[in-house]
């Protein structure tokens, strides 16, 4: 606890003075997280993007410290979302794919929201849960409240987007009915009315609000799809990355593109309106801002034509990307959970700084509580590391790699897992499960058999496979993820209802 306080005085008293010479502020900082979702690496201007118009996410950058190496814990929404909040891998909650089956995160597992309550801060969650069945009282499930949030305004998952939709909010446990709406302006507003009215201005308050979009189905107003109608984002469009990922070939799909740029900038303008609220009641400068993404783009493509997923079309207008990293959603590859991630807290972080340092979602828990002095759970493993030097703009390195598992349902084109230790990045490729086997049974006993090896310095879009010419390097990095994959096996809990083969 010493070592804590003082690592703390020198970051916020002398970094206030290093980072840029303002005021001390001996408080303990709001916390807004904003996550979106399905939102590309390359989906942002300040990221690269040479279409999509996103000025206020982009001013956030300028404003803060922009991460070219941040990660979500997992590469689809349960998993990244339960990690983000626990500071622990997916598979040690029982994430091994998306809520149901029985699978949820459990009300034993300690959150992020729940010690900084503990702590006397006002928490309230606005968007897409996506971790228990709150909807379904038969399923007798946790909901937002009893993992930490005063006040939540939730959809269980998704809901389709419009102006007469979506109909699925909860409002502290009670059904809200329709509402004439987009998902993105819902939530802000519900996020706005609440930090007017609450009642004890006094607390610092801890916010996560969690959009629909660009997740599907994508259904943009009309005007903001129709900015993008025109030859030169056809132009442009040339150029976009997609993680070389194959795309569809039996239809033109490439008139939807509009819809999904149109979407991203509806988001922006949203957060947009939010960021005036924090400034208009005075919080701006004690407000520490993040702002990421829960996994890589959709891709509109179907892998499973043999078995007959996906024949809805719905994906048809994905068009996010990953810039030029390989993979996309579900993949363990860099596309698939390396995202946008910036951090704004004037006088106390970087401005305008780019930093390289790597994030991953799973150290958002012990790096608020290294912030606000609470203790990191030690009755559990916590996969994250205490990073805030990094959040502040700092260089730091990371003392532990870090590891990615593919959500477990049959999906043959993703790699089970990748590895990240420095520029390295191992993918691990394990047995397949037979056909007659319940994917649990092969959670606990699949093995690695054979690797691919990429060094991201030098080849970030990982299209040269170094295994064969670096024996030494497979070897020690093939260790390390043996050890941490028998240890997730060994954690890993068993869902009864999880019958899936």
């Amino acid at each position: 606890m010493i070592r804590n306080l003082i690592i703390k005085v020198l970051l916020v008293f002398g970094g206030a003075v290093l980072l840029c010479g303002c005021s001390n502020n001996d408080e303990n900082p709001n916390i807004l997280l904003f996550l979106t979702d399905d939102l590309g690496y390359g989906d942002l201007g300040c990221y690269g993007n040479k279409i999509i118009q996103s000025p206020n996410i982009d001013k956030l950058a300028s404003e803060g410290v922009r991460f070219t190496d941040f990660h979500a814990a997992g590469t689809v929404c349960s998993p990244s979302r339960a990690a983000l909040l626990t500071g622990r891998h997916p598979y040690r909650l029982g994430f091994y794919y998306i809520l149901g089956g029985g699978a949820h995160l459990r009300e034993s597992e300690i959150t992020l929201p729940t010690l900084l309550q503990d702590e006397g801060y006002n928490t309230f969650f606005a968007g897409k849960w996506h971790l228990t069945q709150f909807d379904r009282p038969k399923a007798n499930q946790p909901d937002p409240k009893d993992h930490g949030f005063d006040y939540w305004f939730a959809t269980a998952v998704n809901a389709f987007d419009g102006p007469e939709s979506p109909g699925k909010f909860f409002r502290n446990g009670e059904a809200v009915g329709e509402l004439n709406d987009w998902y993105c302006n819902l939530i802000v507003d519900e996020a706005i009315g609440w930090m007017e009215a609450r009642e004890n201005k006094e607390a610092p308050f801890f916010m996560e609000i969690c959009t629909h979009g660009p997740h599907t189905p994508i259904n943009p107003p009309d005007s903001y799809a129709d900015a993008y109608d025109n030859d030169e984002v056809e132009r442009l469009e040339n150029n976009v990355g997609y993680g070389y990922v194959p795309r569809r070939d039996d239809k033109n799909i490439e008139p939807n593109k509009k819809y999904y740029y149109g979407t991203v900038t509806q988001i922006d303008d949203a957060f947009g309106r939010l960021m005036e609220a924090l400034d208009r009641q005075g919080l701006k400068d004690n407000t520490m801002v993040i702002f990421t993404s829960d996994n890589g783009p959709e891709y509109p493509v179907n892998f499973m034509e043999s078995k007959g997923e996906w024949d809805d079309d719905i994906r048809d207008k994905c068009f996010g990307s990953p810039g030029p990293l390989r993979g996309m959603k579900r993949f363990t590859y860099e596309g698939g959970h390396r995202v946008p991630g910036i951090i704004r807290w004037p006088g106390h972080a970087s401005s305008g700084k780019v930093s390289n340092v790597l994030i991953n979602g799973t150290d958002l828990l012990p790096t608020i509580c290294e912030l606000v002095d609470i203790p990191i759970p030690t009755d559990r493993v916590i996969d994250g590391e205490n990073m805030l030097p990094a959040f502040l703009g700092e260089s730091q390195d990371r003392e532990q790699p870090v590891v990615w598992s593919a959500p477990v349902h049959e999906y043959e084109f993703v790699p089970p897992m990748t590895l990240r230790d420095g520029d390295y990045l191992l993918v691990g490729f394990f047995n397949d499960k037979k056909p007659d086997q319940l994917w649990m049974d092969w959670i606990k006993t699949a093995q690695a058999e054979n690797y691919a090896l990429y060094d991201l310095s030098k080849d970030i879009g990982q299209q040269n496979d170094l295994a064969d010419s670096m024996p030494e390097k497979v070897k020690e990095l093939s260790e390390k993820m043996i050890a941490i994959w028998k240890d997730l096996q060994n954690d890993s809990p068993v869902w009864p209802n999880w019958k899936a083969k």
